[in-house]
């Protein structure tokens, strides 16, 4: 069976700036060079709006973006999001996000985990 991860946003952004520890870099290392990145359409989405991106990490995330898989909204995501909206306190991008590694079948990576600790 394969390994598939969905990468959150804020995971995307801190391994293109080096800014994850070296043993989670090469985690993430390992992940890049052996399955394809794939990402929701939020992630996309808010990748693309980062306000303090240069040219140059713009260049670089349109790369990986291009590279990746992206999952776009689908009624099976949307009724996903709303059951888990309804559950736990997430905010809408973050449900989204989880919602697509769900219906997916994906690992979500994640630096953010206080957002998707289960309480």
């Amino acid at each position: 069976m394969e390994l598939k991860y969905l990468w959150d946003t804020n995971t995307v952004i801190y391994y293109l700036q080096n800014h994850v520890p070296p043993a989670r870099e090469q985690l993430m290392d390992d992940i890049i060079n052996n399955y394809k990145p794939a990402i929701s359409v939020i992630t996309e989405i808010e990748l693309l709006c980062w306000r303090s991106a240069t040219d140059n990490d713009l260049t670089i995330l349109k790369k990986f973006i291009a590279d990746a898989t992206v999952f776009e909204l689908d009624q099976n995501i949307k009724s996903e999001v709303i059951s888990i909206r309804k559950q736990f306190n997430l905010k809408l991008p973050d449900a989204v996000i989880a919602a697509t590694a769900l219906k997916n079948g994906y690992t979500l990576i994640s630096h953010n985990y206080k957002d998707f600790k289960k309480d």
